[in-house]
């Protein structure tokens, strides 16, 4: 035992630097069918959408770039592959990581933003950029589907959409939807908290009662998990901005956030970023 036991210590410290220098080595993907041709994909990073048909494989978002073969085996395992057509809610990385590979093979779609913003990011591979793009709303035809792209301006970033699989009855908000959960608002990339609420609200009286919702970040979701979402988005903004011009410190602030909305702020957004992202959208 005592010959064994530094081995033991040198493959446990292997493993600790392994993990470390890949940090999605752990990540698996999970598969969720929502209706029709449309599946829900979750690992690290926000949701994907796909769908499988007759057409072959298109998906909405791709993570981070690492988890691109993971990605592509769990779709292979549904019976698809490698994507014809890629479409981007936004250009973050955590929604756009893969795009270099599967834009290879695949047609990557996105609001005229999404490119100009991967443009700017250094060292972006020229074949995860959008080569169709479109200013404001677009339509695609596949595996049966009507699928809307729905621009929502000026929100989480200024190059956002939402994508509606109609005939199946499923929307993908892309991070115009944390399910439970204060949002993210890119103010330094043309996001504001007015027009993420004013986009969400066009949307909500746009969409079916009983269509199926996949937020950006979090679990499946219906209509009401939405309407909720926005109602506590709405009234916590409204709370911090009165106590920001009262003049309360945005530590009070952020925990009294934490007391009113339990739970709200345990994922990316803490109560206190919460607050400083209202703070910076005020200052603006």
């Amino acid at each position: 035992m005592k010959r064994l036991l530094p081995i033991l210590i040198g493959l446990l410290a292997q493993t600790n630097v392994l993990a470390a220098e890949d940090p999605f080595a752990a990540v698996e993907i999970k598969p969720t069918q929502v209706a029709g041709t449309v599946y829900m994909l979750e690992g690290a990073g926000g949701n994907v959408g796909l769908s499988i048909g007759e057409d072959g494989t298109l998906i909405v978002d791709d993570q981070f770039a690492q988890l691109g073969d993971k990605i592509l085996k769990a779709i292979q395992a549904l019976g698809g592959n490698n994507p014809r057509l890629v479409l981007n809610t936004h250009f973050h990385g955590d929604h756009t990581g893969s795009n270099p590979q599967f834009g290879r093979s695949g047609t990557i779609v996105a609001h005229d933003n999404v490119r100009v913003r991967l443009l700017s990011t250094d060292g972006f591979p020229r074949s995860g950029l959008p080569v169709v793009t479109y200013d404001d709303d677009a339509t695609v035809h596949f595996n049966n589907e009507t699928i809307s792209l729905i621009h929502l301006p000026s929100g989480h970033t200024d190059g956002d959409s939402a994508v509606w699989f109609k005939t199946s009855n499923v929307i993908h908000m892309g991070d115009h939807f944390f399910n439970g959960r204060f949002p993210f608002i890119d103010v330094s990339n043309g996001g504001s908290i007015d027009g993420y609420l004013a986009n969400v609200y066009r949307v909500l009286n746009t969409i079916p009662d009983d269509i199926r919702v996949i937020p950006g970040h979090g679990v499946l979701a219906s209509k009401a998990d939405l309407q909720h979402t926005m109602q506590i988005t709405a009234e916590s903004t409204a709370r911090v901005r009165e106590k920001l011009k009262n003049g309360e410190s945005t530590d009070a602030i952020a925990t009294e956030l934490d007391i009113a909305y339990p739970g709200w702020g345990s994922g990316f957004i803490s109560a206190a970023r919460w607050v400083g992202i209202v703070q910076a959208d005020a200052n603006r």
